[in-house]
């Protein structure tokens, strides 16, 4: 070999060498642009290359390559993805949650992390910029956007509930904070909602039909997941003020920084309403919440939440349809309440065993207790007999009662990833021991005969009810899911609970005190199975079937029973759906269609003696057609269209002697839609316009079918502007002062409305101070 030849050879094999050993390292973080929090899994490569680097829990990356300020793609599900160039110094990289339905990633259809199109069932999520465009001061403001959702609002966070269900207080929705349940089961709080702290709300997942086979009992017509903050990889230290003309006022804070293996999050808010107008309806909350995540390794992280939360509210009831009718707001009340303080505390140990598998175990413990002078319980003495009139017109009865319980639970559960057909087992135990106490009081009404109005009472040494139950809740669910081809994905779950009731009487058993002291034992296996089929990356249908089970609430069990004889009601529910991009980023749908059984339900039966027991005897049909649409047609401006059409039967429902076989239910409406426009004009960076439209249609008022509420249409309109850590924000509610009921029953002697808020302006500002860190 000649000589040039070998000095050639050498001088390439030293800039080989050389450009080896200058490799350039960059580093920085990933976060939600929306929450600054950490993106862990996100990924950091050339263009059309796998090459590249995953961010770890904390969101860092570090990446090499011989290139100086070399561009990559940085890339997420969920996330739109970005070209980036990175450069010598440190940098964090904000990628912007995906509007495309294909890419939409929820965690409550199997209890981890999954695509939206992988999952058979109708769900949908409320992410984290709608919360924080909404600015709303309840929960109702924003569940109601989603489609076949209606929650009721009665007044300072108080609430009932639809979602494939009339609006009603009966135990057939499931709340979770984190996919664990805020209250325990046989313990159902139509005003669960009231305990949460909307601060520490970071997006909302709805799952609408059955889901007992992953979630237990009571989750029949729906499950809400609330899924709360997670500690920011960038420092946040926000502080808001708001308030409206009807006397409302509150002051939120948020803070929250990551430090080395330490994550800390603590959200808060105070709110206050006086002279309202309605008259009687003063109410104020406070409620704080507190996380502190620590990561050991990057495979082991154990984080602790704590919540805290003290409420009351003036109990101001409806109006008849006298007021109703004269737009009076006048209460009849001057004393009844309703006061709740709650405490829930959960510790979650997470082991990332390989890429393949993960453990985790949550200890809970809950501390609740609900005191109540409730209106609903207070009866005239003055009345109608069969014979004419009976009574004092100045007095009337009622009671002060107090329900709390103390839950201790264990959630363990396991993913495994197998390597046939994409496999995915999920599994996994519960134990709930929730021991409750239940004590009410007689009290004597006065009454005022000329303004109606009850103006006082007195205790009497009269105890009404007075007793203990322990509820012990066991129960153990497995959740498998493969692909048997390409496209077709199948999924099916199976959960099994025991339950047992230990009721301990400390009054004499009689029908109103309730049943002889007892143990009840109530078991159900609840299966669901389904599957998705993806015609294309852009469209594509589910179809499941799946059963939930209710045992009886515990005061359907034993308050006011001299024999405890009841079983859990079961539903069955077929199901169809699917979902289409018609236009990349433009336009994109998802529809869904369902029937729902509901037998064995329990209802009131009138006894030959004239005193009634309840007995499962009911049955119930649902069924419905569920539609959501979004849409951008132009840049910068956002459609989204949510509508359901649905009827509610009695099939075979015969209560005190009333038959109301092949009636709609009452407070059932067929028809009902929310749909919104959002313009974020490019000129002016960090402004927000939106109108939304709420419609109720017409529905029964009483289960006789005798009497309609015409329903309503309402706007609002919603406008903001962000400058840096600045914001301000105005929202105008019921912008055409629309008089209306948010909910209007019938019984056989009454009306009652729940009235709607007049026109008013929730305005408000915030400040967050974390922006100046970075």
């Amino acid at each position: 070999m000649s000589t040039i030849k070998r000095m050639a050879i050498a001088v390439f094999t030293i800039l080989i060498s050389y450009t080896s050993f200058t490799q350039n390292v960059y580093k920085g973080k990933i976060i939600d642009a929306v929450t600054r929090e950490a993106i862990a899994g996100a990924s950091v490569n050339y263009s059309n290359s796998k090459t590249g680097c995953s961010t770890n829990q904390s969101g860092a990356f570090s990446f090499t390559s011989p290139e100086n300020k070399p561009e990559v793609q940085v890339s997420f599900i969920g996330y739109e993805t970005q070209n980036v160039q990175l450069s010598a110094h440190e940098q964090v990289i904000s990628l912007v949650p995906s509007q495309s339905l294909m890419q939409e990633v929820v965690v409550s259809a199997n209890r981890e992390s999954m695509q939206r199109s992988q999952a058979p069932i109708a769900i949908a999520s409320i992410n984290a910029k709608t919360l924080q465009d909404a600015k709303a001061i309840s929960f109702d403001q924003v569940l109601n956007k989603v489609s076949g959702v209606y929650m009721v609002n009665l007044g300072n966070e108080q609430h009932q509930m639809s979602i494939r269900q009339p609006m009603t207080t009966k135990s057939l929705f499931l709340y979770l904070e984190d996919g664990i349940p805020v209250r325990t089961t046989g313990l159902f709080n139509h005003n669960a909602l009231l305990e949460m702290n909307m601060a520490n709300v970071k997006n909302i997942e709805v799952i609408k039909g059955p889901s007992s086979s992953l979630y237990g009992s009571e989750a029949i017509g729906g499950v809400v997941n609330f899924i709360t903050l997670a500690p920011t990889a960038t420092p946040v230290a926000k502080l808001s003020l708001q308030g409206n003309n009807f006397g409302y006022k509150r002051l939120d804070g948020q803070a929250s920084f990551t430090s080395g293996k330490w994550g800390f999050v603590l959200s808060g808010y105070t709110a206050k309403k006086q002279n309202s107008f309605i008259e009687f309806s003063d109410f104020n909350k406070s409620t704080v919440s507190a996380k502190i995540d620590y990561h050991f390794t990057d495979r082991t992280t154990l984080s602790n939440s704590l919540t805290w939360m003290d409420y009351y509210s003036d109990m101001s009831g409806s109006i008849d349809s006298t007021m109703f009718a004269n737009h009076s707001f006048k209460s009849q009340q001057t004393f009844t309440y309703r006061k709740v303080a709650a405490l829930r505390y959960r510790s979650t140990l997470t082991h990332q065993w390989n890429n393949n598998s993960k453990t985790s175990a949550s200890l809970i413990y809950r501390d609740n207790t609900i005191g109540q002078n409730p209106a609903y319980s207070i009866k005239d003495d003055y009345r109608k007999t069969s014979t004419g009139f009976t009574g004092k017109k100045d007095l009337a009865h009622g009671e002060i009662n107090n329900s709390s319980f103390n839950s201790y639970a264990l959630i363990a559960q396991h993913r495994q990833n197998l390597a046939w057909k994409n496999a995915v087992l999920i599994g996994g135990l519960s134990a709930d021991l929730s021991p409750s106490t239940y004590l009410a009081e007689y009290i004597r009404i006065k009454k005022d005969t000329i303004s109606r109005k009850y103006t006082g009472y007195e205790q009497k040494d009269s105890t009404l009810t007075d007793y203990k139950t322990n509820i012990n809740n066991y129960a153990g669910f497995v959740n498998f899911e493969f692909s048997p081809v390409q496209k077709l994905r199948v999924v099916a779950s199976v959960r099994y609970d025991l339950f047992q009731f230990h009721f301990d009487n400390h009054l004499k058993p009689s029908s109103f005190s309730g049943s002889p002291d007892t143990v009840n034992n109530f078991s159900a296996f609840s299966p669901k199975v389904g599957f998705t089929y993806n015609l294309s990356e852009r469209s594509g249908f589910y179809a499941n079937y799946s059963q939930g089970f209710v045992p009886p609430q515990v005061t359907e069990m034993y308050k006011g029973v001299k024999v405890p004889n009841l079983n859990p009601s079961t539903f069955y529910n077929y199901e169809i759906g699917g979902w289409m991009e018609v236009i990349k980023n433009k336009l994109s749908a998802d529809f869904s269609a369902y029937l729902l059984n509901g037998t064995n339900e329990i209802i009131s039966v009138r006894l030959d003696d004239g005193s009634t027991e309840n007995r499962n005897t009911g049955k119930t049909s649902h069924k419905g057609i569920e539609l959501g649409m979004n849409a951008t047609p132009i840049k910068n401006v956002s459609i989204r269209f949510s509508g359901a059409y649905s009827e509610h039967r009695f099939t075979e429902f015969i209560e005190k002697g009333n038959n109301y076989n092949g009636n709609e239910m009452n407070g059932a409406p067929r028809w009902m839609h929310n749909a919104e426009v959002w313009y974020k004009p490019a000129f002016v960076k960090g402004l927000r316009m939106g109108i939304e439209w709420q419609k109720i249609g017409n529905y029964f008022m009483d289960p006789l079918n005798t009497t309609k509420y015409e329903g309503y249409d309402v706007f609002h309109v919603r406008a903001g502007y962000q400058f840096k850590g600045v914001e301000v924000w105005v929202n105008m509610m019921n912008a055409t002062d629309r008089y209306y009921a948010y909910n209007a029953s019938r019984s056989t002697t009454s009306y009652s409305y729940t009235p709607a808020e007049p026109r008013h302006f929730n305005v408000g500002v915030s400040y967050d101070f974390g922006k100046l860190f970075y």
